[in-house]
């Protein structure tokens, strides 16, 4: 099965390694994957900020770099396959882009959603020993509607006690600009996460998106609490 990636822009800048441990489990599993290295972003931070000229213009150029594939597309990130699936269709609807969008919104998978639901793999034969728990991204739970797929997979980790947490569908604060404009807030909204997760007894949160680890990160690091954070592709990448 031949797969494209999308590998969101600050997959590519900030944590190239997860794209490669996504690559690593495709190609465990007979996926032949394919990289258009002239992607770019899908324009979500621009869209978000209310500049949608300016995201059309991006989104244009996403929809040009993969219209000329029939493969499925997948990517490391609920919120931007959530983006794309959902709101391209605000920017392209009655314009030259209307067929390319849809055709494009039935390819896009993120990447849990389409180890279990596609290939219908749950065991990747990962292994990582500690207590971990799991954070809902919103883009990856109320955009794409994955919830049990990411917890699937983890249940299947040999040596990982997978327990949830309170607050495990409670936004996390990032939002991208939402963090920079409303700082407390998002503070206090790391901060509950952050708590939750102790409370539960983890080691180790993890999540289907890095843009949220990111900010949960932080505010451990800051903070100096006894938390890490993983992205769910490096958790399954662990171990073999």
């Amino acid at each position: 099965m031949k797969v494209d990636l999308f590998i969101p822009c600050f997959v590519d800048q900030l944590f190239p390694e997860t794209g490669f441990n996504m690559v690593k489990v495709l190609e465990k599993f007979n996926c032949e994957v394919q990289y258009n290295n002239q992607q770019t972003c899908c324009g979500q931070p621009a869209f978000n900020s209310g500049y949608w000229d300016e995201a059309k213009a991006i989104g244009r150029k996403f929809l040009k770099d993969f219209s000329g594939t029939d493969h499925y597309i997948v990517a490391p990130s609920g919120s931007c396959t959530g983006y794309v699936r959902n709101y391209y269709q605000k920017l392209f609807e009655n314009s030259a882009e209307h067929n390319d969008y849809k055709k494009v919104k039935v390819q896009l998978f993120e990447f849990t959603e389409f180890l279990v639901n596609v290939l219908h793999v749950t065991d990747v034969g990962a292994s990582l020993h500690t207590r971990a728990t799991y954070h809902d991204g919103c883009g990856t739970l109320r955009e794409c509607g994955v919830k049990q797929q990411p917890r699937q997979l983890l249940e299947q980790v040999k040596g990982l006690e997978l327990t949830e947490m309170k607050e495990c569908e409670t936004c996390c604060g990032f939002g991208g600009a939402f963090a920079v404009k409303y700082e407390p807030i998002s503070t206090g909204m790391a901060y509950t996460k952050v708590q939750s997760a102790v409370a539960a007894g983890a080691q180790c949160l993890i999540s289907t998106d890095l843009s949220c680890l990111m900010h949960i990160d932080t505010y451990i690091r800051k903070h100096n609490v006894d938390l890490k954070t993983m992205h769910i592709a490096d958790v399954l990448a662990s171990g073999w």
